[in-house]
């Protein structure tokens, strides 16, 4: 049951679908918004494909003045703006993974020092090997682990975002899980 407190799905994307008109104008102020929405999942997005801050940060960055340039192109056609937004993120990562293979990423966010710092230290190590061990996997089964682990999104919304059936999804991600674990040894 919603609280009073939280908008119902129509509401959403009925304030979207406004926001999205809005910027198609042209308003800037309502693609700040979006931006604003949208930016942190679009972000996670990025990072757990690529596995460095700084060009993930620098990947978000373009695929957002990429959704500004072309947003007046965008026709809602039975899917929602933000499978669009995925379709754009996905489209740059394939881009710049076949230009440059980075280099197992550095430990860029472990705090020098704390209380907790070994574990972690720990924590990041092992994530990192996960990161790196899906690196692995085809493309179609990073961005399927990546949107259903990461993200949060069911396989039916797996599958707008992607373009691909439910049941592809769902035999992508046994594929890929199974695929993790021999690459893991576990």
């Amino acid at each position: 049951m919603l609280s009073a407190k939280e908008p119902r799905a129509a509401e959403v994307d009925d304030e979207i679908r406004d926001l999205v008109d809005r910027a198609a104008r042209g308003d800037a102020q309502a693609f700040g918004l979006l931006y604003d929405r949208y930016l942190d999942p679009i972000y996670r997005y990025v990072y757990y494909r690529v596995g460095l801050v700084s060009e993930a940060e620098d990947l978000t960055e373009e695929i957002f003045l990429k959704a500004w340039e072309a947003i007046g192109k965008f026709r809602w056609q039975g899917v929602p703006f933000s499978a669009w937004l995925y379709r754009l993120a996905h489209n740059r990562v394939v881009d710049y993974t076949r230009r440059k293979r980075p280099s197992a990423p550095l430990l860029e966010s472990v705090p020098a020092h704390g209380p907790d710092t070994e574990t972690v230290v720990a924590d990041r190590l092992e994530w990192e090997r996960v990161v790196e061990a899906m690196r692995g996997l085809t493309v179609d089964q990073q961005e399927v682990l990546t949107l259903k682990f990461i993200e949060g999104y069911e396989n039916d919304e797996i599958g707008v975002i992607t373009g691909k059936r439910e049941g592809a999804i769902r035999a992508i991600q046994f594929r890929a899980l199974a695929a993790l674990r021999s690459i893991l040894g576990v």
